[in-house]
């Protein structure tokens, strides 16, 4: 499984050594904080895209200074990696309104740290609609424009189809090994694939690409799971630590499916190449399954996790809300009451964005998977 090894290696660390190459030819990466902002824009202009997320972070003593204690963990510690450095590997970075705590550190960062290529890309609360396309597609342009602009580099409309193009195979690949996923005895384990999806936001697509195609021939031949007590799929916010989802499947539990921006959000539907290509591009992205932010899409979530569940057989479902979250704080009241109306158990969690009260986890996860096992 040399595949799987270099692709879990590659997303243990935000300076892996795929990124540490590209510096030292030459290559300029640009950060991005959601999985609303098109790689494929970054991608089309020579740059690394590359999804910022605080990996290994242990304390936030320097991001408190800055932001208040009812700021998610996540946006604290982003900044905490910030002030300390190490992102500054990073050639520019975009941030969006996806929610307030990220809309916040965009403007500490705006007064308190400059990068030589900063932008703010307004992402519209409704999905659906020409109106919210329209929107998304002139701030994609005015994306486009500065980058050209700061990076001096020309975008054109045959590199953004290429660029779609790659990515899409991307997407495509990954949707394979979900299917794998859905086996009766998957050989990989939930833990294994969302390393394998957190490599995709760090790593050049077309090495990704070539590595995820080996790994799914390596699946092949690899020994299926069979000694779990039941299949589980993960929901909610920011969620990118292979290791909380280890010490779930310890306990027996297998994570076959997600619904995540880390996971199958990220990729589960291609862009469209379309003759007015950002056009395109806006709808495709407002498309996919939403988060919370899209208040107009909150039926549509319900009716994919619904989806997901019976897909890939699922027995129950974990929601994880990482602590101050509002948006998918307010979806797990809806979430709570529709899961329960198709009989589907829940485990709702409230955690910090690094693992911590582990004990705490173990016993609910415990009691979790024995109601399955009873149902």
């Amino acid at each position: 499984m040399k595949a799987l090894e270099e692709l879990i290696q590659l997303a243990s660390t935000p300076f892996n050594s795929a990124v540490m190459d590209c510096k030292k030819e030459g290559g300029q990466v640009v950060g991005y904080f959601c999985s609303y902002v098109p790689e494929e824009i970054i991608y089309a202009g020579g740059m690394r895209p590359y999804r910022i997320r605080p990996t290994g972070c242990t304390e936030t003593t320097s991001a408190d200074a800055y932001m208040s204690h009812l700021t998610c963990t996540f946006a604290r510690s982003c900044l905490e990696f910030i002030n300390k450095g190490i992102f500054d590997f990073l050639d520019g970075m975009v941030i969006t309104n996806s929610c307030d705590n990220i809309r916040r550190l965009y403007d500490i960062l705006r007064e308190k740290r400059h990068y030589p290529f900063m932008h703010f890309i307004s992402i519209p609360h409704k999905a659906s609609g020409n109106g919210a396309v329209n929107w998304y597609k002139d701030e994609l342009i005015h994306f486009k424009e500065k980058m050209e602009d700061v990076f001096g580099v020309r975008i054109s409309e045959e590199a953004l189809k290429g660029a779609i193009n790659v990515h899409n195979e991307t997407r495509s690949l990954l949707r394979k090994l979900y299917e794998v996923r859905q086996m009766v005895n998957p050989p990989i384990t939930g833990a294994e694939s969302l390393s394998v999806v957190l490599a995709a936001t760090t790593v050049h697509k077309d090495l990704y690409n070539h590595l995820l195609r080996k790994l799914l021939d390596e699946l092949g031949g690899r020994a299926g799971i069979s000694d779990y007590r039941a299949r589980l799929m993960i929901v909610g916010s920011e969620y990118d630590d292979p290791a909380y989802t280890k010490i779930i499947e310890d306990l027996g539990g297998l994570v076959v499916t997600d619904a995540l921006c880390f996971g199958s959000r990220y990729f589960w539907k291609p862009v469209e190449i379309q003759k007015d290509v950002l056009g395109g591009l806006a709808k495709s992205y407002l498309d996919r399954p939403s988060c919370p932010r899209m208040s107009d899409r909150v039926t549509e979530r319900a009716d994919f996790i619904k989806e997901m569940v019976s897909k890939f057989n699922v027995g129950g479902v974990l929601f994880e809300k990482i602590r101050y979250c509002d948006l998918w704080g307010g979806e797990s009241i809806y979430l709570e009451k529709r899961l329960k109306e198709l009989g589907i158990p829940l485990l709702s969690i409230d955690r910090e964005y690094r693992l911590s009260s582990v004990g705490q986890l173990k016993t609910r996860v415990q009691a979790f998977l024995e109601r399955i096992e009873r149902v």
